[in-house]
């Protein structure tokens, strides 16, 4: 699959769209930003790390010279950090809110709101984010895309321990935390009527977050990756096909072939059942309304 080719058949046009993306500087935000910018979005990019956002919004203006830039330092382990975005973005005309942002396998704490940092990162921040600007995409009739993962499929929620903190595995903490976003977003969009959601998922590409292996164990698996998976270009695709096309209840837009390979497509997904949804979109409700308070 070429990547010129693709977007030469998919003619998507951002011109005059504000496009705000957390995880800029990662492997697939950074080539996402590319492909944005080529399609005539300005950018807000959201990144805990002003240096690399400076040295990409640099390389970035030597292919498009008039591309507008805006940057937003935050931490999504952080709810300060994360509210702090929050309040400059509201005086923004962001037309497009992406949540590209994870964390996989990353040392583990508990925050300072009782939760599990990748719990934390991967789905209270951005279930905030996106309650938090709602109005204002109401106001532009915007877009929420949510980078969703077929890592949901590992497991059930567990409403005795939502954040997986007793769970070692990290497989298995990554994939609850992509589950409670992605279904708890399903539902709070399910009612809505003036701001889409698309739920997109890259299949399995080589990004930092398929790093965490050992040194011996990664190098040994890098190279074989690179030929078998998708580049993180081919898989940012996925994302940007979710700007032109929203999806429906329990919908979502990823490679085509096992869903890690091939041009996106959208689906049906019946990995969660109505239940087990309803009770995970009541469980983020009751933790978001007070996200700095301890649980």
């Amino acid at each position: 699959m070429r990547v010129d080719k693709w977007s030469s058949r998919h003619s998507i046009d951002l011109s005059g769209k504000t496009v705000a993306i957390t995880g800029s500087t990662g492997g697939i935000g950074r080539e996402l930003c590319r492909l944005l910018l080529k399609a005539g979005a300005s950018l807000v990019m959201l990144d805990r790390s002003p240096e690399r956002s400076a040295v990409l919004r640099e390389t970035l203006k030597t292919e498009f010279p008039n591309a507008i830039f805006r940057y937003i330092r935050v931490s999504l382990d952080d709810m300060e950090s994360v509210q702090a975005a929050c309040e400059y973005l509201k005086h923004l005309p962001v037309d497009i809110l992406i949540h590209n942002a994870g964390a996989y396998s990353i040392p583990r704490y508990t925050t300072p709101e009782g939760y599990d940092n990748v719990f934390q990162i991967n789905t209270i921040a951005p279930y905030y984010m996106t309650k938090a600007l709602l109005p204002q995409l109401r106001q532009r009739g915007g877009r929420v895309i949510f980078v969703g993962s077929i890592a949901h499929r590992y497991s059930k929620s567990n409403p005795a321990d939502i954040d997986f903190s007793t769970c070692r595995k990290a497989s298995l903490v990554y994939g609850n935390a992509k589950r409670y976003s992605m279904f708890s977003l399903y539902e709070l969009f399910r009612e809505e009527t003036q701001v889409t959601l698309s739920v997109c998922h890259p299949g399995i590409t080589l990004t930092n977050i398929t790093a965490h292996y050992p040194k011996w164990i990664f190098a040994l698996i890098k190279y074989p990756m690179k030929v078998i998976f998708m580049s993180p270009r081919k898989a940012a695709l996925s994302i940007l096909q979710g700007c032109a096309e929203p999806c429906g209840y329990h919908e979502w837009i990823g490679p085509w072939l096992f869903d890690v390979w091939g041009i996106p497509k959208k689906r049906a997904l019946h990995s969660c059942t109505a239940e087990e949804c309803r009770d995970i979109y009541q469980a983020m409700e009751r933790r978001i309304k007070e996200p700095l308070n301890n649980r």
